[in-house]
C-alpha cells in the first residue's frame, strides 16, 4: 500500500494536470493550425511541419523546464508562487535596493501582474474557442452553433471556478491525462 504522502503528491498532480498543463496540452492545436493557415503563406509540406512541432516542442520544453522548473519554482514565498510572490519578496527585500531599482523592479512586477490577467482573459477563450472549431472542420453546417458552443462552455467554467481552482483540477485532471494518452497513442502509432 502506498504512503499518504504519494497519494497526495498524486492527487496534486492529477489537479495541476487538469489546472496549469491543460493549457499547455490544448495550445499546440491552435498554433499549428494558424501556423498553416492562409494568411501566413507556409506550405503544408513534411519539412514545414517537422520544423513547426519542433519548434512547439522546443517552446514548450524550454518555457515549462527552464522558466517554471528552474526560474519560478525558486521564488517562493511563504509557500505562494508566480508574480504576485515575486513582488512579494522584492518588498520584503527593499532594504537591499535603492529607491529607483525598487520602482522598477514594482513596475516591471506589474506589468507581469497585468499580462498574467490579460493572459487569464485571452486563453480560455481562445483555447474553447479552438476546441469547439472542431465541430466546423467535421461538418460546415455547424459553423454557426461554434460561438454559441463555446460561450456555453465558458459560461460553465466561470460559474464551476468559483467554487476553487481544485473543483476545476478534479474535473479536468481526468480529462487531460486521458487527452494526453489518445496524443501519445496518435503519435506512436504514426511512427
Amino acid at each position: 500500500m502506498s504512503s499518504p504522502k504519494l497519494q497526495s503528491t498524486a492527487v496534486l498532480a492529477l489537479l495541476a494536470l487538469g489546472v496549469v498543463y491543460g493549457d499547455i496540452g490544448t495550445s499546440p492545436l491552435y498554433t499549428l493550425r494558424e501556423c498553416f493557415s492562409k494568411h501566413t503563406g507556409l506550405e503544408l509540406t513534411q519539412g514545414n511541419i517537422y520544423g513547426v512541432v519542433s519548434l512547439i516542442f522546443w517552446s514548450l520544453t524550454v518555457i515549462v523546464g527552464l522558466k517554471y522548473l528552474v526560474l519560478l519554482v525558486r521564488a517562493d514565498n511563504q509557500g505562494e508562487g508566480g508574480i504576485f510572490a515575486l513582488l512579494g519578496l522584492i518588498r520584503a527585500q527593499a532594504g537591499r535596493f535603492s529607491k529607483g531599482q525598487l520602482g522598477l523592479l514594482s513596475l516591471l512586477a506589474m506589468v507581469g501582474a497585468a499580462l498574467l490577467y490579460g493572459d487569464g482573459m485571452i486563453t480560455p477563450a481562445i483555447s474553447v474557442l479552438a476546441a469547439v472549431e472542431g465541430l466546423e472542420v467535421m461538418n460546415p453546417d455547424l459553423e454557426e452553433f461554434v460561438v454559441p458552443i463555446a460561450a456555453g462552455i465558458l459560461l460553465v467554467l466561470f460559474l464551476v471556478q468559483r467554487h476553487g481552482t481544485a473543483r476545476i483540477g478534479q474535473i479536468f485532471g481526468p480529462v487531460m491525462v486521458l487527452w494526453f494518452a489518445v496524443l501519445g497513442v496518435a503519435g506512436f502509432s504514426k511512427c
